[in-house]
């Protein structure tokens, strides 16, 4: 189209140029060059129609090929609105045949959902009449048997009990042989967790010694200048001085209570005394010392004297007076092995065994706790290696080593040993725990044995920590004597608070008596 314009505009302008040709050729008639003027003029016009020619022939072939072009696109455009029908065409057949489909699908599940509503009246009809036979069959099995539904169901729930009695209680044998295995296991862990709960307390308890002042201005005094004084007497001592708030006193803290002993000796002189500077410090620690060794050796030699031992070892006489500083569970160590040895000395002399031996086992069972603070390892074993070390007897060894039972006795005098060891930690007031606690705990052992069915009798012994019980042979046979036990544990368990654990033992004898007349 621009060329047909712009051709149409070429002519206008040929066209035009004639015109002022023609001005022209008129103007210049009357001059001497009009032939010049005419001349130019038929060349202008000559080149006027020569350019009009040349732009019309590329006008046509302009507009020929846009026509081409024009009548290409359109075929085009036809041949995509064909296919574009065509897709359609295909589409909407499809659609056609998928709602044919949905329309079969939809026919068909309305069949099914006849056909299960009518087997679904048929099964609830069929199950009426199952009931229906199901209560006629139970009146009659009812009125054969001459049990009613509750009845028998009763009778049946009976038996099974009695089935299962036995093989319950033989299951529980079984099981309480495999915990025997895990046992050791399972004890060091509680042994272990309940360390870590309760060393805070038994440590505050224990380690500790307070010495009184007759004013708060000793504190300074004791500290003294720069802390002189304060470090002198930790140095020397080897024991730790808290000094703190709590007015007029002050804590000596250390796990030996012999070091803590000599320490608190010191202190007091030096109070006593009022000259507290390190030089004299150490002076009366050293006297101190010797003081305390000597009164050591006395307590070995008196509880030696008491019993009637002679020829040991100096050193070993030392060991048996630190005992004096030793207590568990506030029992004094060294009374609790005088006790010791005097009731093994009885017992082996009712059992015509050797008496000094006894005694001599039995004042150095707990020789190991003099100084078990200071050596690792337990203090069987500490006293064990000590009794070697003095060459006591092979029977003074085996008492020690086997009185808390971690190795076989071998000897009746290593029994006996045992029985007085549990003998006197048992006496009641002996450790921490009072008369009226004491006793309770022996009846609430015995009442709650003596609350279960087939009993015949029940014993606390040895203080509380083992409970016997004897029951009814009649009642109760040797398999069930296992079930019983475990009950009363669990019942020990739930009911009562105690210190350390409790052996239950169900006894169960049968006795034959007949008497000859």
């Amino acid at each position: 189209m621009n060329i047909v314009i712009f051709s149409i505009l070429l002519v206008l302008v040929g066209i035009c140029t004639g015109i002022i040709a023609m001005f022209i050729l008129n103007y210049v008639k009357g001059s001497s060059a009009s032939k010049k003027v005419e001349k130019l003029l038929e060349k202008s016009k000559k080149e006027a129609e020569k350019i009009k020619r040349d732009f019309l022939l590329e006008a046509k072939e302009e507009s020929y090929k846009l026509k081409n072009e024009m009548e290409a696109q359109i075929k085009e455009k036809k041949e995509e609105i064909k296919e574009s029908e065509d897709r359609l065409l295909t589409r909407e057949s499809n659609m056609d045949r998928r709602d044919q489909t949905l329309q079969n699908r939809e026919q068909m599940l309305e069949e099914k959902e006849n056909n299960l509503m009518h087997k679904q009246k048929e099964v609830q009809d069929e199950k009426v009449k199952v009931d229906e036979v199901k209560k006629e069959q139970i009146t009659l099995l009812e009125k054969i048997a001459g049990y009613s539904n509750k009845e028998a169901r009763e009778l049946v729930l009976k038996k099974i009990e009695e089935m299962m009695h036995l093989e319950i209680a033989a299951y529980i044998k079984d099981r309480e042989a495999e915990a025997k295995l895990e046992v050791d296991k399972k004890s060091k862990s509680l042994l272990v967790s309940s360390m870590q709960k309760y060393a805070g307390d038994v440590v505050n308890d224990q380690t500790v010694t307070v010495v009184n002042l007759p004013s708060d201005d000793m504190k300074g005094r004791i500290i003294g200048r720069e802390g002189r004084n304060i470090r002198t007497i930790e140095a020397v001592t080897g024991v730790d001085l808290i000094i703190d708030d709590t007015p007029e006193a002050i804590v000596l803290s250390s796990f030996d209570p012999y070091r803590r002993e000599i320490a608190r000796i010191t202190i007091e002189t030096l109070i006593k005394d009022g000259r507290i500077h390190p030089t004299r410090i150490e002076e009366v620690y050293d006297k101190t010392s010797k003081d305390i060794k000597a009164k050591v050796m006395e307590y070995g030699d008196s509880a030696l004297f008491e019993l009637g031992i002679t020829k040991v070892d100096p050193e070993l006489v030392e060991l048996i007076g630190r005992l004096h500083f030793r207590t568990s569970y506030g029992q004094n160590a060294l009374k609790h092995s005088i006790e010791v040895a005097y009731l093994s000395g009885i017992m082996a002399s009712e059992m015509g065994e050797n008496v000094v031996l006894a005694k001599r086992a039995g004042l150095l069972h707990d020789i190991g706790k003099a100084v078990d603070h200071e050596m690792e390892g337990s203090h069987v074993s500490i006293g064990a290696d000590l009794a070697r070390r003095y060459r006591e007897n092979d029977t003074v060894i085996n008492a020690i080593e086997s009185h808390h039972g971690d190795k076989e006795a071998t000897s009746i005098i290593s029994e006996i040993v045992a029985i007085a060891d549990t003998l006197s930690a048992s006496r009641p007031g002996a450790r921490n725990d009072s008369l009226e606690n004491y006793v309770k705990r022996l009846q609430d052992l015995e009442a709650i044995a003596n609350g279960m069915e087939g009993i015949d009798k029940s014993f606390a012994v040895q203080a509380g920590r083992e409970l016997r019980v004897i029951v009814k042979p009649d009642e109760v046979d040797d398999v069930t004597s296992y079930k019983v036990a475990r009950d009363i544990k669990n019942k020990i368990e739930e009911s009562l608070q105690y210190p350390g654990t409790i052996k239950v033992t169900v006894i169960r004898e049968t006795r034959a008596t007949e008497e000859a007349k």
